[in-house]
Order: structure tokens, then sequence, then C-alpha cells
């Protein structure tokens, strides 16, 4: 069990609090009291064991009794494949950020108690004896079964060559390919630079490597090149925001690749990212690798067949699983590209590239530290079906209100929000807010009647929960984007939306139940194994975090 202890802007924090215990059901060990360092305000609690498979929580309380923290789901089953958290996607002062990569892999070891990091400074900043180091630096804290690090380099080259890519090594002591020297002063390496992605995808030809496409701030262009013998997945979040165009957009092109989520940050807090006192929007992201033990080998394995989700820092745990009817071919590379042989089976997970007739079973399962609000099943760009745990008649006083989208897909892309929420003929009872990362931009209610906001999206959304005193009501909403009202009674299942032109840019009302959701769901989808599709599902829960897991992809 990890704990950390954050300040409000979500730093590290030395604890105000002591006689900490822990409570967990069927966990044996948990220690009474807890010990945590003052130093860093993060520790770790080890040994535990439980006794039986299962779905638990452990929750870290107060000596007055006040559960103070509860712990992300904790699922033990018997099963080949366990989730292992990273965060891939980061750099240190050394090119552009704070502290050193000692620090930066530390912190996501000791404080964000990650499993699989990386460190993926601009290439244009990475001197040798920088490289050196990053290859030295990620070897000595690679520790199989603990902590597996990966040497790489963030490919910068500028969107109309490709955009940003990130490059990860399976071992140390391989050749850096910069997109160019733009910041180094030594030039004698120049002969060695990849100057756009198709001439990346032909210096890395047979090395050991795999490749994401992001969007940060140089937008990967993915229809300029493609090699899926190399690139491997699409990061769809990270503290710049939340992309699913570039998923979207890649299906559309035929590629089959994977998702991933990262904080792409530049503060030295690698799976613990929130976005601090700048124009960044969002909270970094996580990826879950879902692999048979916690080594280099099998992560890369990983990789390679895209098994694995990304959130936007949350820990939800996911299983999807298709079950063919009559029976399936799997292949364990993309077959437009390799000819290894397919293995048969009966089954099928995120990630796979399947070959099936008929019909089969979709069935999903989502853990989350929150209550789940919808399970959408998207084929491609289109959605298929919305699962939620409740219906229509369950519909009460609790609106739920955000802002959402970009300008556009470039660097510059943030919405600035600025408005006011208004109920008539009811007063707000609570209010909750939604990914308000940054204490500066205010969220307050200053009547019964009345909320004021300031926010920054970038892609992902924002917003707040209203429980009203009466559904028979109305709500106006008004924004320097776009302005609305609607009367709440008239709300059912289906968004409210009102369009702000940009990027997928508008106010979304929603209507919910009034009692907290269920934290654990499962659904079952028949579906046709028609050669074409990409089936992968985004999870929303009611504390505004998000999941989307790598297609399926039939053939």
């Amino acid at each position: 069990i990890g704990i950390r202890i954050e300040d409000t802007w979500g730093n590290p924090a030395n604890p105000d609090r002591h006689n900490l215990r822990l409570e967990g059901d069927a966990i044996t060990g948990l220690p009474c009291p807890v010990e945590l360092p003052d130093r860093t305000g993060a520790g770790t609690v080890e040994g535990l064991t439980a006794d039986a498979p299962g779905t638990r929580l452990v929750r870290l309380v107060a000596d007055d009794g006040t559960v103070l923290a509860t712990s992300n789901p904790i699922v033990t089953e018997d099963e080949a494949l366990a989730g292992y958290w990273g965060d891939l996607h980061g750099q240190s002062g050394e090119t552009v950020g704070i502290g050193t990569i000692e620090e930066y892999l530390a912190f996501a070891r000791d404080i964000a108690f990650l499993d699989v990091c990386g460190h993926q400074g601009n290439d244009f900043q990475i001197k040798n004896a920088f490289w050196d180091k990053i290859n030295r630096v990620t070897t000595a804290m690679d520790e199989d079964g603990r902590f597996t690090v990966f040497p790489g380099y963030e490919w910068s080259g500028n969107t109309p060559v490709g955009g940003d890519h990130n490059v990860f090594f399976r071992h140390a002591g391989q050749q850096i390919r910069r997109s160019s020297h733009a910041m180094l002063a030594d030039r004698s390496d120049l002969v060695t630079d990849a100057v756009t992605l198709d001439a990346l995808f032909d210096a890395l030809e047979g090395e050991d490597a795999v490749l994401w496409s992001h969007v940060g701030g140089r937008p990967a262009d993915v229809s300029y090149a493609h090699d899926p013998r190399l690139k491997t997945a699409v990061e769809v979040h990270s503290n710049w925001g939340t992309f699913e165009w570039i998923l979207t957009d890649s299906l559309a092109l035929g590629h089959r690749v994977g998702v991933v989520a990262s904080s792409d940050g530049h503060k030295g807090r690698p799976g613990a990212g929130p976005p601090g006192a700048t124009e960044f929007g969002a909270y970094g992201g996580l990826t879950c690798f879902l692999a048979p033990e916690l080594s280099r080998d099998a992560i890369f394995e990983c990789m390679r067949r895209r098994h694995h989700y990304g959130t936007s820092g949350s820990r939800i745990h996911l299983d999807v699983r298709a079950s063919f009817d009559g029976g399936a071919r799997v292949y364990p590379r993309d077959p437009a590209w390799s000819d290894l042989a397919p293995e048969a089976a009966a089954t099928a997970m995120m990630g796979d590239v399947v070959q099936a007739e008929g019909p089969f079973s979709l069935a999903v399962r989502v853990d989350a530290p929150a209550g789940i609000e919808r399970i959408d099943l998207l084929d491609g760009a289109d959605l298929i079906e919305t699962h939620r745990p409740y219906a229509a008649d369950q519909l009460g006083r609790r609106v739920r209100v955000t802002w959402q989208g970009a300008e556009y897909r470039g660097r510059g892309r943030n919405t600035f929000w600025e408005g006011a929420i208004r109920t008539t003929g009811a007063a707000i009872d609570q209010m909750i807010p939604l990914n308000q990362w940054n204490p500066e931009r205010p969220l307050a209610q200053i009547s019964p009647h009345e909320i004021r906001f300031e926010a920054v999206t970038s892609g992902n959304f924002a917003g707040v929960d209203l429980l009203l005193d009466s559904a028979d009501a109305r709500l106006t909403v008004e924004t320097n984007r776009v302005s609305g009202s609607v009367t709440i009674s008239e709300l059912g299942l289906d968004d409210h939306r009102m369009d702000a032109g940009g990027l997928d840019r508008a106010i979304v009302l929603r209507r919910l139940p009034d009692e907290p959701l269920p934290s654990s769901h499962s659904t079952r989808s028949r579906l046709e194994a028609r050669p074409g599709r990409a089936l992968w599902l985004r999870v929303t829960t009611t504390d505004g975090h998000q999941a989307w897991t790598s297609p399926i992809y039939l053939i």
C-alpha cells in the first residue's frame, strides 16, 4: 500500500496528523499506527496478504475515526496477467523541467508508487553526455519485480514532418536519432539525425524499440508516416489535455495501435501530475500495462501486443474480454506487416488483432475509485452503445454541468472559460467541483441560486455537480463562449449539449441519480465479428476521471 500526503496543489506535503491507521477488508498485516516519513510525506506498507480473490478497499483513518483517504480498488484474482501502472512520458531539468533524472525517477517509484517509468527529454536539447546518463541511470534503477524503467527520448519533429513521437528502447546503449540539433552547440554527430518521421522509421528498422504518437506542443500527424513494426500506440491524454481524435484519426487510416496516457510533465512529478498554476488544465495520465510480470521484456511485449489502457490519472481497473461463439485466431503482431502465426483462441482481450466470424460476446468489468457514470462502447469513431448503472426512472435532483473542448489541435489549443450557473425555482443544496485543478481559478457558490467559475480546458472537461432542492427548476448557463437554459425535469438519459465551436467545445448538462453511483459495474454486449471493426471503450466516473482501452481489431 502506498500512502502520499498532498497539499491543495497536489504537491507532496509533510503530514499534519499522526496516529493514522489503515483499515481494510480481508487483508492481513495492516499496521496501526502508520508511520510516514516527515521529509516526503509518502511511504509504503509492505508484506500484506489477501486471503481470497475479490475486490477490496483500504481506508486511511485518523485517530478520531475520520476517513482521510480511500485506496483505488485492489483486485486480487488468479489470472495470467496483472495490471502494472506507469507514466513513461515526462522530463527533468536537464532538458525542459525541474530536478534531475535521478530525482524524477525516484519520485515515480517512491512517491507516485509507479511500476513502470521512462524519461522523455526533447531530442534537440539532449547533449551526448546526458544521453549517456539517461542510459546509465535507467539501467541502474531498473529492478525486475519492483520498478521497470526504459531509456528513451522524445523525437520532437514539427508537425509538418511527422510531429512529436516517444521512442523507447528495450536495452541501453542505442543511438539517439534526433529531429534536429536546434539547441545543441556540439554538431559533431549531425549525421545521425533523422529529420522526418519516415527517416526515423528507416533509421530504427531492426532496433529493439517502440514508438508512441502524442500531441503535446507539436501534434503528431499520424497520416505522415506509419510503421506498425515500431509504432504501437497513441497517447490520448496528458497534462496537455485529452485527444481522442489522435486515436480515431489513426483508426480511420487503418492503423492498429494501442492507447496510452501519460503526464508529459515538466514538473518532475511522473505518476502524480497536477497541472499547477499554469495554463495547463488537465491532470497527468497513467497507463495500465497488462503483463505476466514486471520486467522490461514483459512490458515491451505488452506494448507490442497493445495489451494496455490509459486513464486521466485514476487507477481504474478494467477487464475487457471478447468470447467468440465459433472460436477465433489471435495474431501476436499486426498481420499486415508480420508473418508470425496466429494462435487459436476462444477469447481475446484489448489490443488483440482477431480473425473471427459470426456473433460474439463482449464482457466488460469496471472497478473504479469513484462511482461509474457511463461506459461507452465505440467502433472507430462511432458510438455503438452507452451502458449506465442506473435507469431513467432513477434520475433525481443532481445535475452535472461540464465545460469541455479546445480551440484546435495545435499548440495554443487552450479554451478559457468564464461564466455563471443560475437556478430558477430551486436552490443549490450542494456543489461538487470536477477537475478543478488550479485553486487560483475560482469556482464558487455566491448565493443559493448562483455559481461563478473560471476554467481552462484543452480537449478535456471540467465542471460541477449540483444537488438541487427540487427537480422542478430551470437551470441557465451563461459563459463567454455559449449560453443557454434547460428545465431540469425535461433532462433524460441523453446529454443536453450547447455547442461552442472550436474542437468539440461545448457546455454539457447531464442529470444523475441523487444517490452515489456504484463503483463496480459489469456489462455484456452481443456483437457481430465484421472485418474492419475496431472496438474500444471509454469509461467516465463521477469524480471526473476517464479511461480509454486499446481497441480489439477484427479482420
